[in-house]
């Protein structure tokens, strides 16, 4: 039993983060495009806090901010991955890392940031778990606190990513998406309606976010591969 239980362990681990563990494959490759797209739109501006987000569940949101995630620190950048979904997390179970203390702590002042973040085996990238969930998500996110946060881990990581709740669900993800400095908005080919992903479009801008493009996810190409677009 415990050799079918490490056995699913380590297949959810590889499936969940693909670039590290596979990356050779096309998929890992299309992550990389998808953070040289990011890259190229900064050419005005340095962007160093980048928000992920989709319209509702079951997109692929969370496996996406992964592994951008790992795709940057791959790159060599010191990166930050803030689990800022403080209703569902789910970054802890990607990273097998400790929930018990996280975001939340440190929004409500009980750690200090660094003492927070955990280390992953992705070199040069760290996570921050949601921690303990909260009966004010939003109020925390909108806080002074979150600000300070950002300002802190900016002094420490040369890259922080979000990764938060979808945009239709909460207003969480508003919140954020008007204090970081790009947004990506993930869609799920035959999950997300068009009418849901343009209304999710307008809820950002409204919040007067960046929005830096979109990620097709689980788009069939044949039986065994999907692939990725990002894109204005």
């Amino acid at each position: 039993m415990k050799r079918k239980q490490k056995k699913a362990v380590r297949e959810f681990k590889e499936r969940s983060l693909i670039t590290h563990y596979n990356s050779k494959s096309p998929i890992s490759e299309q992550y990389r495009t998808i953070r040289s797209n990011i890259h190229f739109s900064s050419i005005d501006q340095e962007y160093r806090t980048l928000m992920v987000t989709s319209s509702g569940p079951g997109e692929g949101k969370s496996t996406t901010t992964a592994n951008l995630a790992v795709v940057m620190a791959q790159q060599g950048k010191r990166v930050l991955l803030i689990d800022a979904d403080l209703r569902k997390p789910t970054t802890h179970y990607t990273f097998r890392v400790s929930n018990a203390r996280g975001l939340t702590n440190v929004l409500t002042r009980q750690l200090k940031l660094l003492d927070a973040v955990s280390s992953t085996e992705v070199d040069r990238l760290n996570i921050l778990p949601s921690g303990p969930v909260p009966p004010n998500p939003a109020e925390l996110l909108g806080s002074r606190m979150m600000q300070e946060i950002i300002k802190e881990a900016l002094n420490e990581f040369d890259m922080v990513v979000f990764d938060t709740p979808p945009v239709m669900a909460v207003t969480d993800a508003q919140i954020l998406a008007n204090i970081c400095d790009g947004v990506v908005l993930v869609v799920g080919s035959g999950v997300t309606e068009k009418d849901i992903a343009q209304k999710s479009k307008e809820l950002l801008l409204a919040a007067k976010a960046k929005l830096l493009g979109v990620v097709l996810n689980r788009k069939k190409m044949n039986d065994k591969n999907y692939y990725y677009y990002y894109g204005k």
